[in-house]
């Protein structure tokens, strides 16, 4: 079947206007209209060309008088601050960042008005529960979430006691140059035994006391910070000593402080006492003569071939427990 020429010329041209159109899509500049976003926190104003962006600081609010105006009178207050974290304005979670002086001590502008009359919140001159809200109004999340109802907080301890804003010396804005000397501070006793003759990881400066307590608050006896045992805060670092054991000690499962001091001692290991009579406060009617070993035992007792050096541990040497199926009495 042949079609009429005017056919054919009119199908070719369509063909030719739709290539046409296919191509001119094909080619054009493909416009995205964007939108607006709505609200004054949507707009972005970038900086000029060879200038660098600046922190904003927010305007103060009603009340407030910035830190600029106590500056004024409380000079050198301000440096002591900007050195520290508390000044670091790039943070928004810092006093630099929100009210300065006042975020911690109060709004100022009565002060400012009336400085004879009206003062601002001295955290030396208020109680606790006052100077310890305004630094919870920041510090209240990890290791300070439980700083209420724990051991220091009932006893009334501020958090100035032992850090200070303006002077510090020491690391976290701590008023001594070191965790040990705040410590002792109050815990005269305990500190005193890290002075003791035996090796001791905190004199040493291999630990500190907030390796194992959390001063801050815990849910854990003496405010340590794993576990809900003495023990268990012993084994997070000495794994080999957890346990469980096929053959289990009594004193080691009852407490690790049974025989050692964790805050120094003269004995090896940090023991409580000298072996052998660190086991005889114990082991009073066992195999081995019942008495203290001494110089009578050695030469009238028949068990005095058993006592070398005089320490039980030179044979029982896994006193903590034993996994072997004949270490009934721990030699092995």
């Amino acid at each position: 079947m042949r079609f009429p020429k005017t056919v054919t010329l009119l199908t070719a041209f369509v063909l030719l206007l739709f290539a046409g159109a296919l191509v001119a899509a094909l080619t054009r500049p493909v416009v995205v209209e964007a939108r607006a976003a709505e609200g004054p926190q949507a707009t972005q104003t970038a900086p000029p060309p060879g200038t660098t962006q600046t922190t904003v600081v927010a305007t103060p609010q009603a009340g407030y008088v910035g830190s600029e105006t106590c500056a004024a009178c409380h000079s050198g207050y301000d440096h002591t601050v900007d050195i520290t974290k508390h000044g670091f304005r790039a943070n928004q979670m810092t006093p630099a960042a929100r009210q300065g002086c006042e975020s911690c001590h109060g709004p100022g502008e009565a002060h400012a008005n009336d400085p004879g009359s009206v003062m601002p919140i001295q955290l030396t001159r208020v109680s606790a529960t006052v100077a310890n809200g305004q630094c919870q109004t920041c510090h209240n999340r990890g290791d300070h979430a439980l700083w209420d109802g724990s051991q220091h907080e009932n006893r009334n301890v501020k958090c100035i006691d032992c850090h200070s804003v303006h002077a510090s010396e020491g690391p976290k804005l701590m008023k001594a140059k070191t965790q040990q000397i705040t410590c002792a501070k109050c815990h005269q006793t305990v500190t005193n035994k890290q002075q003791r003759f035996n090796h001791m990881p905190v004199r040493e400066g291999k630990m500190e006391c907030s390796s194992c307590h959390n001063v801050h608050g815990s849910v854990n006896i003496k405010l340590l910070r794993v576990g809900t045992t003495v023990d268990q805060s012993c084994t997070s670092c000495h794994t080999e000593k957890r346990g469980p054991f096929l053959w289990e000690h009594a004193p080691v499962v009852d407490s690790c402080t049974t025989c050692h001091d964790s805050h120094g001692s003269n004995n090896e290991r940090m023991l409580v006492a000298k072996l052998p009579f660190l086991c005889q406060r114990c082991h009073v009617t066992s195999r081995h003569p019942p008495t203290v070993y001494e110089g009578y035992s050695l030469n009238n007792s028949t068990g005095a071939n058993r006592m070398i050096s005089k320490g039980c541990a030179n044979c029982h040497q896994q006193v903590h427990g034993s996994n072997h199926p004949n270490g009934k009495f721990f030699l092995r």
